[in-house]
């Protein structure tokens, strides 16, 4: 099973090191996804917060400038209604030949969710993207009108939105708590998590299968991990590199006076996502060959702040134990945005898709399936969820 390799895609190059300049910033947006493509992403996260350009008309100009690159375009749920999101998806999926996944992100910060009019509590919030989900799949597949009385949405004789990928449109979801697991696993082809020790993403593996088990699926979601990625020719150069990005980190949240300057995260109790990366670095600064938790812990806000960190080879080999857990799907983000993806894509990239399919052939030799499985939305997957 070939490994799915997402990219972020932003409308400036602001990173925690670097001012953004414009909001939208329209030559630079279109170097990016096009510099995505040629690096060999699958994918890009078209990102989604109540204070930055909404990333669907972001997906349809970076997608007129791209002929091969997918979008994975966050969106919550419960702003919109399932019905018109489905179509709104359906078209876009059209115009692009198929390179449209949705992430579906439930929200974690309750300020974040009330700038745009959400009081549901956390627990109602889930509910809803499970409810919704369950939509979007059937308006996606339904081949007649079909009713829905349900406790967030009553619709009568929707008409069926097919898009051009068929089964349907793939599903990524993200979440970290107890309903995040039951939602996820019951409704995701793909579920989501920032980046971790080894020990606690098969935790959350177990959690998220146990899920997918108790919504009746034969096979659960396949699972994606986030990391932010700080590469050096020699091990040496990459730790140095890695000291400077945390400095200037540090001299930004006290030139700004708090997180939320930076990203507009408000700074209040941490989503459990990112709580999970705050208690790996209680744990330690360091596990591994690779793996960095000081950006979580000067930040202490949100977000994917786990770093791994090394050459190519050994950042590639650290990712590879990953997919050995189960992990299909790795998300990959650095702090200079443009040339930290050309970089990828001549350095790591092919390394990394190398090791997977060696690893891959040495388990079908040993009479061993790949790990992972197998659903709608990523290269060689097919569907067996609805």
């Amino acid at each position: 099973m070939p490994i799915e390799i997402i990219g972020s895609l932003l409308t400036n190059r602001g990173s925690e090191i670097s001012p953004g300049g414009p909001l939208v910033d329209r030559p630079f947006l279109r170097r990016f996804a096009q510099a995505s493509e040629a690096a060999d992403f699958d994918r890009v996260l078209v990102t989604l917060t109540s204070v930055i350009p909404d990333p669907l008309p972001v997906t349809v100009y970076a997608a007129a400038h791209t002929e091969r690159l997918g979008f994975l375009i966050a969106h919550r749920p419960g702003f919109v209604q399932p019905t018109v999101t489905a179509r709104q998806f359906a078209t876009l999926d059209e115009l692009t030949g198929g390179r449209v996944a949705l992430h579906a992100i439930s929200g974690g910060i309750e300020a974040e969710q009330r700038r745009d009019g959400d009081y549901l509590d956390k627990s109602s919030r889930y509910q809803r993207t499970g409810e919704y989900l369950r939509i979007l799949k059937r308006a996606w597949t339904a081949t007649d009108p079909f009713d829905h009385d349900g406790r967030f949405y009553r619709i009568r004789a929707a008409a069926p939105t097919r898009p051009y990928q068929q089964p349907r449109i793939p599903i990524y979801f993200a979440g970290s708590s107890p309903q995040a697991y039951q939602v996820g696993g019951a409704e995701a082809d793909v579920h989501a998590f920032f980046g971790q020790p080894l020990d606690q993403i098969a935790e959350e593996i177990r959690h998220v299968r146990a899920g997918a088990q108790a919504a009746g699926r034969v096979e659960g979601p396949r699972v994606s991990v986030s990391f932010r990625v700080i590469l050096g020719a020699t091990e040496e150069v990459a730790w140095e590199r890695a000291r400077q990005i945390l400095a200037v980190t540090r001299q930004r949240l006290a030139q700004f006076g708090a997180p939320k300057e930076l990203d507009g995260q408000p700074a209040e109790q941490p989503a459990v996502g990112f709580q999970r990366q705050l208690r790996a670095a209680e744990r330690g600064e360091h596990h591994g060959r690779a793996l960095w938790t000081a950006l979580a812990t000067a930040t202490g806000y949100g977000g994917n702040k786990i770093a791994l960190v090394g050459t190519p080879d050994t950042v590639a080999g650290e990712l590879a134990r990953y997919v050995d857990l189960g992990v299909s799907t790795v998300l990959l983000s650095g702090f200079e945005l443009y040339d930290d993806t050309v970089t990828f894509g001549r350095e790591l990239i092919p390394l990394l898709r190398q090791e997977v399919a060696h690893r891959d052939r040495r388990r079908l030799a040993g009479g061993h399936a790949p790990l992972g499985a197998a659903t709608v939305g990523g290269a060689g997957w097919r569907s067996t969820t609805s």
